[in-house]
């Protein structure tokens, strides 16, 4: 018997990928309903800035042109969720911007206030570029210690 396993006709890779895309638009979609974030969860997602669907501000695409990372906690409005994207408005520096991302663009999703991570595959043969995170005017995080660093580990696959 050979230990090599044929190639799958079915492909279960991206049907898992799409589904936890899915948990993503159900999460934001319930924020969006009751109209703010419960208790102390926020988020912070990764996507790809130049995929297929995303709109932002092209000050944003020269400034991240691979990924970027946007924080949903205090200082965001106009929440809009759809079957294959989302809608916010966020500032950046005061200044405030509207953006346009596609489930399929995200790369990540944390809500740190409860340690729970996604992290979608990025298509074939690509690495994901280092980037600066977004400056979407998040308030300072205050650990127990009184520092305001705070680790946020993606579990990378190896």
């Amino acid at each position: 018997m050979s230990e090599d396993l044929p190639d799958s006709l079915i492909p279960y890779d991206e049907i898992v990928q799409e589904a936890l895309r899915a948990v993503v638009g159900r999460v934001l979609g319930e924020v969006q309903q009751t109209g703010g974030l419960p208790g102390a969860h926020h988020f912070y997602i990764t996507f790809k800035t130049h995929a297929a669907g995303v709109d932002i501000p092209k000050h944003l695409s020269e400034r991240f042109p691979d990924e970027m990372t946007i924080v949903l906690q205090n200082k965001f409005w106009d929440l809009k969720v759809s079957d294959r994207h989302f809608e916010v408005s966020l500032t950046f520096n005061q200044v405030a911007a509207h953006l346009v991302i596609p489930f399929s663009a995200i790369t990540a999703f944390v809500d740190p206030a409860v340690n729970f991570a996604l992290q979608f595959q990025v298509q074939a043969d690509e690495e994901p570029e280092p980037h600066d995170v977004a400056e979407n005017d998040a308030p300072l995080v205050t650990t127990e210690d009184g520092s305001n660093v705070v680790t946020v580990d993606f579990g990378k696959k190896k």
